[in-house]
Order: structure tokens, then sequence, then C-alpha cells
């Protein structure tokens, strides 16, 4: 047991991960009675000591001072996104629980801002009448943009999640590396499209023209491309695990390397196709066209 008394009644000297930190014991015990802090300076317990008799904590010291202030004022700081979520995993290890509600809260609110979009439909519109269209990195969710003529524009790195572009021209649209889960494009133009490494699981692709588009490492889990065309489209090592290809024109598309497993199929045009090296476990092949399709290597 530590002997705590006068010794510590007015400072406390505290090493946390070899940060040098000065508060009282007052402050690390009276705002949160049941945190962990509160338990080791209660008395009952033996606290570690560094080679200078300094009380030591094994924890990553960078976020401590706000630790402390939360203790001494209730604030909480105004950091960035991945600083909150270090200094909610510090305040659960301290279990404080009032901090820990502070900081969920102003979490939930950013993941709401977060998709917010930064402009609308109107604001697109009046951006089309310029020669070019650059949407790099902007926020976009939930907007809908559907029949909108948007060829050749830039989304690439841009937020989309939720976004309509139904029926929409998106001709040599770039999305490359964009988020567009759940975004709907039926029935949309989208030949020649750049999609690599772009996230759009649980997307609907379902009637799109997608002849000769690039989704090369592309994230296309449970995305519906039920009667797709998607012939010449470059789908080198794209995850289309789940995904519904029922009735899409394929022939002469590049699968290679491409996890299909428990996709849908059944009556695809994969003539030509080149599906070396691809993942067809469980994937369901009823009707399918595979004729001069190159299976070399394919997992079936």
């Amino acid at each position: 047991m530590d002997c705590l008394g006068n010794q510590f009644a007015s400072v406390v000297e505290l090493s946390v991960g070899g940060k040098i930190f000065a508060t009282t014991l007052d402050t690390l015990t009276q705002r949160d009675a049941d945190s962990m802090l509160a338990a080791m300076f209660s008395g009952r317990h033996q606290l570690n000591r560094d080679s200078k008799g300094t009380i030591f904590i094994d924890r990553d010291g960078t976020h401590f001072r706000h630790i402390l202030n939360w203790l001494r004022e209730g604030a909480v700081p105004t950091l960035d996104l991945s600083s909150y979520q270090e200094l909610l995993r510090e305040a659960e290890y301290y279990q404080l629980v009032g901090l820990i509600e502070n900081l969920n809260t102003l979490l939930s609110k950013k993941d709401e801002d977060e998709d917010k979009p930064e402009m609308t439909r109107k604001e697109i519109i009046k951006c089309l009448q310029s020669k070019r269209v650059r949407l790099r990195g902007v926020n976009l969710s939930g907007l809908n943009l559907s029949k909108l003529d948007l060829s050749g524009v830039d989304f690439s790195n841009a937020r989309l999640i939720n976004t309509f572009f139904s029926r929409a021209k998106l001709q040599c649209a770039n999305f490359c590396d964009s988020e567009a889960d759940g975004s709907n494009f039926h029935n949309a133009i989208l030949p020649s499209c750049l999609f690599t490494r772009a996230s759009l699981h649980g997307s609907v692709l379902a009637g799109a023209n997608l002849q000769s588009a690039n989704m090369q490492d592309a994230s296309l889990k449970c995305c519906s491309f039920c009667e797709a065309d998607l012939r010449s489209a470059h789908l080198q090592g794209a995850d289309l695990t789940n995904a519904n290809l029922s009735g899409a024109n394929l022939e002469g598309a590049n699968l290679k390397g491409a996890i299909l497993t428990g996709s849908n199929l059944r009556q695809a045009n994969l003539q030509r196709a080149y599906l070396r090296d691809a993942d067809l476990r469980d994937a369901i092949l009823e009707g399918a066209n595979l004729g001069g399709a190159n299976l070399v290597g394919a997992s079936r």
C-alpha cells in the first residue's frame, strides 16, 4: 500500500510515458470518484514509480494534459478527428465516464457533418456551365444528380455516399479513389469511366453502360450490375464478392484476379472474357456464356 498522506496533499508529480505532469490529489480523485485514477490514488493500491521515485503510468502522455484539464474544469479541447479518437481511447483507459460521453457526442456530430454535401444540385448545374468541372475530393453524399450531363467531370477522391446518378451522362468521368458506397447509377451512361480503387459497396449499376470502364482494384462488393453493359471493361483485381451480375454483358472484359466469390452470373455473357486466376468459388454460373473465356488458374 502506498502512503499518500500529506506527502501528496498539495502536489502530485506523475510520469506518463516519460512526460512529467504536476497536479493535486483533489484533481485526480474528486471529479470522477469511480475512475481508474481515483482508485489509483485512493491509498488502497501500490503505485509504480520510476528510478527518480516519480509515480509512473505506462501510457502515451500525448493527451494526458487534456485528461487533467477535464478533471480540473470539465473542459473538452478542440481537436481534429484523429486526436479526438486518440483522446477517447485514453478516457476509456482511465474510465472517465463524463469525458467519454462528451467525446462520443462530439464524434457522432462530426460523423453527421461528414455526410452533409458541400454543394447543392443547383450549384453543380451552375458549375457545369464552365468548360471543365473538377469536384475532386468534394463531399456530395446524398445529392440527387440524376439525369445531369456530367461527362468528363473529375469526382476523384470525392465522398459520394448514397448519391443518385441514375440516368446521368457520365462518359469519361473520373471516380478514382472515390467513396461511393450505396450510390445509384441505374441506367447511367458510363463508358470509359475511371473507377480504379473506388469503393462502391452495395451500389446499384443495373442497366448502366460501362463499356470499356476501368474498375481495376475497385471494391464492388454486393453491387447490382443486372443487365449492365460491361463489354471490354477492366475489372482486374476488383472485389465483386456477392455482386449481382445476372444478365450482364461481360464480353471481352478483363477479370484477371477478380474476386467473384458468391456472385450471381446467371445468364451473363462472358464470351472471350479474361478470367485468369479469378476466384469463382460459390459463384452462380447457370446459363452463363463462357465461350472462349480464359479460365486458366480460376478457382471454382
